[in-house]
């Protein structure tokens, strides 16, 4: 394990001992914001527009949001801090800054991070994600109040991104196999989000997020394919295969054989169990797939 010679942290403080970052009672004046990273990804813009649906003041920050905010650039880091309560801490590419940038948010006033990570990262640690490791590392040892969300696959990788095109084109191969998942909606995870940059008694948590029910991604295409009136197939090849397809579409091979690697571990079933994140937070289910699929394809996803 990676440690750092930081400052002594202060104590961590209490679940329930005060009141919630960003609430007005906090300092008996106007709110503080929150500064929610990676601010147009797929989690990060929804946790933003929840949050100023709730009158919460709220800091979006990327390369190209409101708020320019740069992993790379440390100059734009104290900006983005400033008069900051709480963070929403997408990690970056490469482990590298996280440690002196959750240091500099503490020394800022922050007292109050919630990171995102990945399910099974307890088992894959540094191998697969190392950012979401390191992240998690960082949080949990600089005193300050903390909470960690480990989600299964999303949904919206089926519409927004990655499986899009090879859906499109009637086809999805993966090297999963026949592995069940019960893959998550990213509205559920910002909801979880917000309600944990907002209220107390989190601290300290981590939660497993998953989708209601386990479903193969066969049957997700399946389920696609009648929504979307289009024939789509899913077909399972292996790792060696799945870069190769990859590397020629033009993607870096270094990435390719990384997603490849994860998606076999995938498929021998670590993360096929649901997890009860979203009703230990919410107090409800999770959307399930089918009222993914119909919405999305109602908006023209596969169109």
């Amino acid at each position: 394990m990676t440690t750092y010679d930081t400052n002594t942290p202060a104590p961590a403080p209490a679940p329930g001992s005060t009141p919630a970052p960003g609430s007005a009672s906090e300092s008996g004046s106007a709110p503080a914001p929150i500064l929610v990273l990676g601010a147009t990804g797929k989690t990060g813009r929804r946790v933003v527009a929840r949050l100023r649906a709730a009158g919460r003041p709220v800091r979006a920050a990327s390369r190209t949001a409101e708020t320019p905010f740069d992993w790379t650039d440390s100059a734009t880091w104290g900006p983005a801090l400033e008069g900051v309560s709480a963070v929403y801490l997408v990690p970056p590419p490469r482990p590298e800054p996280i440690a002196a940038f959750v240091e500099r948010a503490r020394a800022a006033g922050v007292r109050r991070f919630v990171v995102l990570s990945g399910r099974g990262i307890e088992q894959y640690g540094d191998s697969f994600e190392p950012s979401m490791a390191e992240a998690e590392r960082v949080v949990r040892a600089a005193g300050v109040d903390w909470t960690v969300i480990r989600p299964n696959n999303f949904v919206q990788n089926f519409d927004e991104d990655l499986f899009r095109a090879p859906l499109l084109a009637g086809r999805l191969a993966l090297p999963t196999g026949h592995v069940l998942e019960p893959i998550i909606d990213v509205e559920d995870i910002a909801d979880v989000v917000a309600a944990l940059l907002t209220e107390d008694g989190h601290t300290g948590k981590v939660y497993e997020l998953s989708g209601p029910r386990a479903l193969t991604f066969a049957d997700a295409v399946a389920e696609i394919s009648a929504a979307a009136g289009r024939p789509m197939r899913f077909e399972a090849i292996t790792a060696d295969a799945y870069t190769a397809e990859l590397t020629a579409d033009g993607v870096p091979e270094a990435d390719a054989r990384s997603l490849a690697d994860v998606l076999v571990w995938l498929s021998e079933g670590h993360n096929s169990s649901v997890a009860r994140g979203v009703r230990d937070v919410l107090g409800r289910e999770p959307r399930d797939f089918s009222e993914y699929v119909k919405s999305a394809a109602a908006a023209g996803a596969w169109s």
